[in-house]
């Protein structure tokens, strides 16, 4: 034990002493020394110092009229309850003794602390004190016990659905004169019908009745009595609103339209994302939203912190890449500041990437011009980068190819680097500027250049017009001279093909050079540069027409570069606009649920020590049929004496050899026999019955895939089942409350009263498989019955399927 834990507990001891002497003396001055005794023993327990020791005489001491002294006790049980439930029970007495105090804030706090004990065995005591704080006359303690309530669903889900405290908040809802207090009731029964909704069907209906136009306008009367976070907790609740015709919609918004005024960030977002949702499905009046938030989003750009911008920013990002031409004419608003922090610069650049258009580009490339010479070598990329794709992405680009070539001639390498990758896609997308293009590239010194990107990119420039660029072969012979000194298999790939490339233009030159490059590709320890010179060798023993068809065939135009977040993912974000989704730019589930975020997540264990390494080829080795591990394995089958058992040797490919061996497939191996066989009796044990369909929450599929799949699968079941939807006006309804069924939709359309949807699922992980089931879907609101197709990739689950779906339609009421 050292001095300084000694020193503590001498004080700890010294602590307990002075306590419990204080602890019922009513002498004068005794309030002032308590608190400061307090205060030392908070202190304590705030730097991790154990205090517990002093449980009973805090619990004695506490009962004092001085409301700090009162606030601190309440800090010291509610963190020792948790690690000490036995010392919490005698805080019971005094807990609930306060609950009855004459003041309201004394009331209040003990009914928070007893709230937030969170020890099952008190549920009894806190059920009583929970239903007092309800009823109580002050607006403050019925505020914590509305969020009590909640606290107590935590702890014990049952006893809070039992003695109707959910009944109890709704009535409040819509009947207490305090805000806050309808605030807290709303927040607690949100959370609690979402969790509950999986165990009880009326908690289906309560949340229906909550989301109810009579609750939703008469939050939306009273929206300027909330606080700010309030007035957040009533917007995200009316975005969820349907409303039941056009006037609705318009009602809503010229209730709300003070609210994009407001100083705070985050009521304007929040107001936005109801404007967004209730005109999603009212074209016309979807744009004039657009153009009616354009100038608060704008304003909160340039008046709020870096962080602010940010956050709004990323907003304005998703609704710019929706409606591009709308922000057009704002660009200016996206040009950086010297005062901007580097991740805001960046997110600026994009958006005046984005926002480019035939009217604005010449303006927008010259401010991006400036920034290329930025001392910051990121925002020097990003600006470089941003240029390159405005160009791709406009057709008019006689100044732009002029900007990107004088980066060239700016002699920074990294300037060059991201230049030249630049280039490369703009001579495929518009060959007419090679010429002017490759001129300004044949000035490059090859030994500048470090990046593999860069290096890759004017490899393949070099063989691609290697008819203008006369030195072309001499330069790729200095890159095949230094092949082992190069790291990146990228480069080593690009390079084995401009080789090929250019011996098939200038052979004279370069047939040395495409030896070299294929010898040293053959011996390299990559396996796919091994396996690509291979291919080649291989390919010109067919004849060099038959290469050069493959290798170097007539190109067209590239028209469009793969973007890198298609529009279905863009949609989602947007669905979840004003959330963390929109920063991060994914849909939230890609970041909360544990099945797609170990996708990101590498595992910082070694590599398993069995895996072989690649094998070079000996260089006189003429056997190219074979590859490193075949030769090494077919070496080893032979016997080798006494020094072990031999080894099988490996068969040879029947497809480069021309055997007829029949390939290994379940067909070629007799199943395995049960218990019954073995005994003699002829018995075929029955196979076990398949387990019970569970279906992935979040599944993904791209529309690709999907129609892809629905052209391939036959439909597997049809059928007709009956849908109250009578009252059905757009498909939304329909879409999120298959979406809480775990079943997708990837498209809908139609209007009343025939509606199609097509939808998707997917078997949870853990289900033998990972099968989609598509499904065609014709809801007929006025005969009231669904028409259904099911194509499914497993037929097992096909019908436990098809009866998760008719449930699905028959708990549907609109």
């Amino acid at each position: 034990m050292n001095a300084d834990s000694g020193h503590r507990k001498g004080e700890i001891a010294e602590l307990k002493s002075q306590l419990r002497q204080l602890a019922g003396s009513r002498a004068p001055g005794v309030e002032e020394v308590k608190r400061e005794l307090y205060k030392k023993v908070i202190s304590y327990m705030t730097i991790g110092i154990d205090v517990s020791s002093l449980f009973s005489e805090m619990v004695m001491c506490s009962a004092t009229s001085d409301l700090v002294v009162k606030k601190m006790c309440y800090l010291y049980v509610g963190n020792y309850a948790k690690v000490h439930p036995d010392l919490a029970l005698l805080t019971i007495n005094f807990l609930q003794r306060d609950c009855q105090d004459d003041d309201p804030m004394i009331r209040g706090l003990a009914l928070r602390s007893l709230c937030s004990l969170r020890v099952m065995n008190f549920v009894e005591y806190l059920v009583g004190s929970l239903r007092k704080g309800l009823k109580d006359n002050n607006g403050y303690v019925r505020q914590v016990a509305a969020m009590g309530v909640l606290k107590l669903y935590h702890i014990a889900p049952t006893a809070c659905i039992e003695n109707d405290f959910v009944a109890t908040l709704k009535s409040m809802l819509s009947q207490d004169p305090d805000a806050q207090v309808v605030a807290n009731c709303l927040c607690a029964l949100e959370e609690i019908l979402v969790l509950e909704r999986t165990n009880s069907d009326r908690a289906n209906k309560d949340r229906e009745m909550l989301h109810s136009k009579q609750i939703v306008f008469s939050l939306l009367n009273r929206i300027k009595d909330f606080s700010e976070w309030a007035q957040c907790l009533v917007l995200d609740m009316v975005s969820k609103y349907i409303p039941v015709d056009p006037n609705e919609t318009f009602d809503i918004m010229n209730l709300l339209e003070d609210r994009l005024q407001h100083s705070n960030s985050a009521v304007v977002l929040a107001t936005i994302k109801v404007f967004l949702q209730l005109t999603i499905s009212m074209a016309d009046v979807h744009q004039q939203v657009y153009e009616r938030i354009k100038a608060p989003l704008l304003t909160l750009i340039s008046s709020g912190s870096p962080e602010l911008s940010y956050a709004v920013l990323s907003h304005l990002h998703l609704l710019v890449m929706r409606a591009p031409i709308l922000f057009s004419s704002d660009y200016k608003h996206f040009y950086c500041r010297y005062s901007d922090p580097s991740y805001v610069k960046k997110l600026k650049i994009e958006m005046l990437t984005a926002v480019a258009s035939e009217s604005n580009m010449y303006e927008i490339v010259t401010e991006l011009s400036e920034y290329a010479a930025n001392v910051d070598v990121g925002i020097t990329r990003e600006a470089i980068r941003a240029v390159g794709k405005i160009a791709l992405n406009l057709c008019d680009v006689n100044a732009i190819v002029d900007r990107l070539l004088q980066f060239l001639e700016m002699e920074r390498d990294y300037v060059t680097a991201e230049t030249l990758v630049l280039v490369k896609d703009l001579v495929r997308k518009y060959p007419e500027w090679s010429h002017d293009c490759i001129a300004v590239v044949g000035n490059v010194s090859s030994k500048s250049i470090q990046e593999p990107k860069a290096k890759a990119a004017l490899i393949w420039m070099l063989g691609e017009y290697s008819h203008d660029m006369l030195d072309a072969p001499y330069v790729l012979e200095s890159f095949v001279d230094n092949w082992l000194e190069e790291d990146s298999p990228e480069v080593r790939l690009e390079l084995l093909t401009a080789a090929a490339k250019i011996f098939f233009k200038r052979p004279p030159e370069s047939q040395k050079l495409l030896g070299a490059a294929l010898a040293a590709a053959v011996d390299d320890p990559d396996q796919d540069v091994h396996d690509k010179g291979l291919f080649y060798y291989r390919l010109l023993q067919q004849g060099v027409q038959t290469a050069e068809s493959i290798v170097n065939p007539p190109k067209k135009a590239v028209s469009d570069f793969a973007d890198i977040q298609n529009s279905e993912m863009r949609d989602r974000i947007f669905d979840e606009f004003n959330s963390l989704s929109v920063i991060y730019r994914e849909p939230s589930y890609m970041f909360l649920d544990k099945e797609h975020r170990k996708l990101y997540e590498f595992s910082d264990e070694a590599a398993p020590t069995d895996v072989l390494p690649t094998q070079k080829l000996d260089a006189n080795d003429n056997d190219l049929l074979l590859g490193a591990f075949d030769k090494e394995e077919s070496q080893s089958g032979v016997s080798n004496g006494d020094d072990g058992p031999l080894s099988a040797p490996r068969s040879p490919s029947p497809t480069l050899l021309g055997d007829s061996v029949p390939p290994v497939s379940a067909s070629n191996i007799p199943a395995a026999f049960g218990i019954d066989d073995l005994l003699g009796l002829n018995i075929s044990t029955p196979p076990p019955p398949p387990p019970s369909l569970v279906l992935s929450s979040k599944p993904v599929l791209d529309s690709g895939t999907f129609q892809k799949k629905w052209s391939q699968l036959p439909v597997a079941l049809s059928f007709e089942h009956p849908i109250s939807a009578q009252s059905l006006k757009t498909t939304q309804p329909l879409l999120r409350h298959m979406q809480e069924k775990s079943v997708q939709c990837m498209a809908s359309g139609g209007q009343s009263p025939t509606f199609k949807f097509f939808f998707f699922a997917q078997k949870a992980d853990g289900m033998p498989g990972t099968g989609f089931f598509l499904v065609e879907c014709l809801v007929h609101t006025s005969a009231g019955k669904a028409s259904v197709k099911v194509k499914s990739e497993d037929s097992t689950f096909t019908a436990a399927f098809s009866d998760l779906f008719k449930s699905a339609l028959s708990s549907f009421i609109i």
